[in-house]
């Protein structure tokens, strides 16, 4: 009896202490840097970045190109620690060495190696040891700045490389220029080369300070160190290194400052947001920062793999796009003939309301960011809107996605349309909307951004076909104009849904006449429906039907698809769920046909084979096919929606660093799509309805909550409980809502925003009368 009694207090103080560490992990703890960085990309991998952080430091492996660079985790050599990892933006590469100086003779010679043994990578905070020359490097960061920490061996030659002349990513520096103002303190700035994207030279302005003097500073120019004792090195292939002797530097801090404005204003970021040196003070802020931003959505249950793979997620959808306004609201505008300083909206003490945003085009964001943002973190949507505000004040167009502050026209159509019909009709207006409507209304037109074919900088641009949509209701195959991505039947298809989303704003705004004529225009996809192939088929010029047409290729593009083929666009209709399924012939006859997609696209891992996003009925690698889960809500079967979400989410729940995303984590799309699939809810139409509502699957989780800004919505939390959430239970019996039994399979914004509780009964076995009576809201706009 005793020796039961002894075992009884044994476990039930382990399961004490257990409970105890379970409660002290933190969201910020169960991120991964590493996951899937095998296969990075150069904006992919952040460890010491805060979120939408300008500063993002880490070591980078490979320098070469935009794809498959960055930080490697199969690479064994460090080739320098640089400061900015942004879609088309890099800059300041740094790399302490000891012995012999070999700054001069480039990456390949003075690269290290380097292991996992010892290595640390945490949101903010990274550490790694460069095995060649006996060094610790620890890296954290504000937004702005860049704090390291190296610990040397005892050498009398230690140096530090600044190699601003270096290629990074993707492409050369044009011109250099470093010079020292003390010996504690230098400056300077790197010139990028234009790419074939972002169409002008962007400068970076770095200050960098050191806890610890230098004993000398010495440059070079075209690999040659210069003899002449200089305080400025400046030219094409220059670079500048910090030369120290003294014991005392066994340790040195160095904080780098930068800006897209000037060397002044990289010194003011600096001072402004790390006036000391506690190094271990910034990474605890870093820590907790992050946290705060993470805790925003809480979860408990599920496996500690999956809370692993969606705190991760979470984390990218938090850190891709990047601020590039300084601390004081200044930022450089590029989409003139000259730069032009200017400075975002500032409070009435002086401070920026909200930054400025870089960021990659929203092509597929409506699946994706816009649904999260709008829910957790509603100033987002408001901060990234102005930033397009201004960019169409300053340019005369709304971007799809700038860079460093130039027009990129990166992808098709104007995906911004959807981002901002998702914001204004969720409550989120803390922007001048008259003036985004009338920047809108010009992109859907012939002369507006729509016009512009991918990367299409010329003006006029004709590559986007608009002047064929607007006659004729669809772009044809071949169009002669200079850019990339002359698609016409993924134009066709987005325009149409972009024109939707146009459609839905003005209703909001009371604009009748362009609310009749943009849902006109909204089902123009019905022009590329072939009732012979059953499918969206592409057209030439002349109005037939292009030959030799395959629903699947093997390749990246199949003929008149954006990065993907028919079997995938065909079902790109969110605006008309409704009518699509008409076409098919109904909803048995389309379910069947998505079902069968389903079978065959798991087969490879609902990605296309080698990653050609043509190559597979489903692909869950790319932006065009992620919504296709969830239409089955729409089609009568909401239990083969939890099915499909369900099979994805265990495809992709890798978190390893071989695995996670099988493709393009474009810049946090992949990982806020992860998170909506974990909780359960999406948003088919991307939330740009005037009453926007969210369509409920199967959650991960025994329960999430969603803790709401009270600044936009009155209520303090909606949460989502699920009882019975066993691996094999990935069906819904039944839900309530608030209380009171739910038997839509959707559920009103208006309802999350007031707060609530969701509560989901799962079970092994479908119910297929769930879910089913009422339909979510139609969007066949011809009924």
């Amino acid at each position: 009896m005793i020796k039961k009694s002894i075992k009884y207090i044994v476990l039930c103080t382990f399961l004490v202490l257990f409970a105890s560490l379970q409660a002290q992990v933190k969201p910020v703890d169960l991120v991964n840097p590493f996951v899937d960085t095998h296969n990075s990309r150069w904006f992919y991998f952040n460890s010491a970045s805060r979120p939408f952080g300008m500063v993002n430091l880490s070591p980078d492996t490979d320098t070469d190109k935009t794809w498959s660079s960055g930080y490697l985790y199969g690479s064994d050599s460090i080739r320098c620690f640089s400061h900015v990892h942004a879609w088309q933006l890099a800059g300041v590469a740094v790399m302490p060495t000891t012995g012999k100086f070999k700054g001069h003779e480039g990456m390949d010679v003075y690269q290290s190696s380097f292991s996992h043994e010892g290595e640390i990578a945490k949101p903010g905070y990274h550490k790694v040891f460069l095995e060649d020359y006996g060094i610790s490097v620890e890296l954290t960061s504000s937004t702005r700045v860049g704090f390291h920490r190296y610990k040397f061996p005892k050498s009398k030659n230690k140096s530090i490389i600044f190699d601003t002349g270096a290629r990074l990513a993707h492409g050369p520096t044009t011109f250099s220029k470093v010079w020292k103002v003390s010996n504690t303190e230098i400056a300077g700035v790197q010139v990028l080369k234009k790419t074939g994207r972002r169409p002008k030279d962007t400068p970076v302005y770095f200050v960098a300070k050191l806890n610890k003097p230098f004993d000398s500073f010495k440059g070079w120019v075209n690999n040659n160190m210069l003899k002449v004792k200089t305080d400025t090195i400046q030219g094409v292939n220059a670079g500048a290194g910090l030369f120290f002797k003294n014991e005392e530097a066994s340790e040195v801090l160095m904080k780098v400052g930068i800006s897209y404005v000037s060397v002044e204003q990289a010194r003011k970021n600096l001072d402004t947001e790390i006036n000391h040196w506690d190094f271990d003070k910034v990474v605890d802020e870093s820590l907790n920062t992050w946290n705060d931003w993470l805790s925003k959505i809480e979860i408990k249950g599920g496996t500690q793999k999956q809370q692993v793979k969606f705190y991760t997620d979470l984390w990218h959808a938090l850190l891709g796009r990047r601020i590039i306004s300084d601390a004081d609201g200044k930022y450089t505008d590029m989409t003139g003939e000259q730069p032009v300083i200017r400075s975002v909206k500032l409070d009435k003490n002086g401070k920026p309301l909200f930054p400025h945003y870089n960021f990659d085009a929203w092509w597929g964001s409506h699946w994706s960011l816009n649904i999260l943002w709008s829910m957790a973190y509603p100033e987002l949507m408001d901060g990234f809107c102005n930033t397009m505000v201004d960019m169409y004040q300053n340019g005369g167009l709304i971007p799809r996605g700038p860079s460093g502050g130039n027009y990129t026209f990166v992808m098709i159509g104007d995906p911004s349309v959807s981002f901002f019909a998702t914001a204004y009709n969720k409550g989120i207006r803390n922007y001048d909307i008259e003036k985004a409507y009338e920047g809108l209304r010009k992109n859907a037109f012939v002369g507006g951004s729509r016009d512009h074919a991918g990367y299409e900088h010329n003006i006029p641009a004709y590559g986007g076909g608009m002047q064929y949509y607007v006659d004729q209701g669809w772009v044809p195959e071949s169009i002669k104009a200079k850019g990339g991505h002359k698609d016409g039947a993924s134009m066709t298809l987005e325009y149409a849904y972009q024109d939707w989303c146009l459609s839905q704003l003005s209703k909001a705004l009371n604009k009748e006449e362009d609310y009749k004529l943009f849902s006109k225009r909204s089902l123009n996809y019905k022009n590329l429906w072939n009732p012979e192939t059953k499918m969206m088929h592409p057209r030439e010029i002349d109005g037939s039907w292009i030959k030799d047409f395959k629903p699947v290729v093997d390749d990246f593009n199949a003929r008149g698809f954006c990065e993907s083929n028919s079997a995938i666009y065909t079902h790109f209709v969110p605006q008309d769920m409704g009518g699509l399924i008409e076409l098919f012939g109904g909803k048995a006859v389309y379910n069947d046909f998505l079902n069968a997609s389903f079978k065959k696209g798991k087969e490879l891992d609902f990605v296309g084979e080698g990653k050609n996003h043509a190559a597979s009925w489903i692909d869950y690698g790319n932006q065009p096919g992620t919504g296709m889960a969830h239409v089955f809500n729409y089609s009568g079967a909401p239990w083969l929606t939890q099915k499909w979400v369900r099979k994805v989410k265990e495809v992709y729940g890798d978190t390893t660093p071989y695995g996670g995303y099988k493709g393009d984590e474009d810049q946090g799309q992949m990982g806020a799509l992860g998170v909506l699939m974990a909780m359960g809810v999406f948003e088919l139409d991307g939330g740009v309805s005037v009453k926007p509502y969210y369509e409920i699957t199967s959650p991960l989780f025994d329960e999430v909550t969603i803790h709401l800004n009270n600044e936009y919505y009155p209520g303090e939390k909606f949460v989502i409980k699920t009882s019975n959430n066993l691996s094999e239970n990935i069906y819904i019996q039944s839900t309530k809502l608030n209380g009171s039994a739910l038997n839509n399979c959707w559920f009103y914004h208006d309802d999350f925003a007031e707060g609530g509780t969701l509560e989901i009964k799962l079970g092994q076995q479908p119910n297929k009368e769930w879910g089913v009576a009422i339909p979510p809201p139609s969007l066949n706009l011809e009924d």
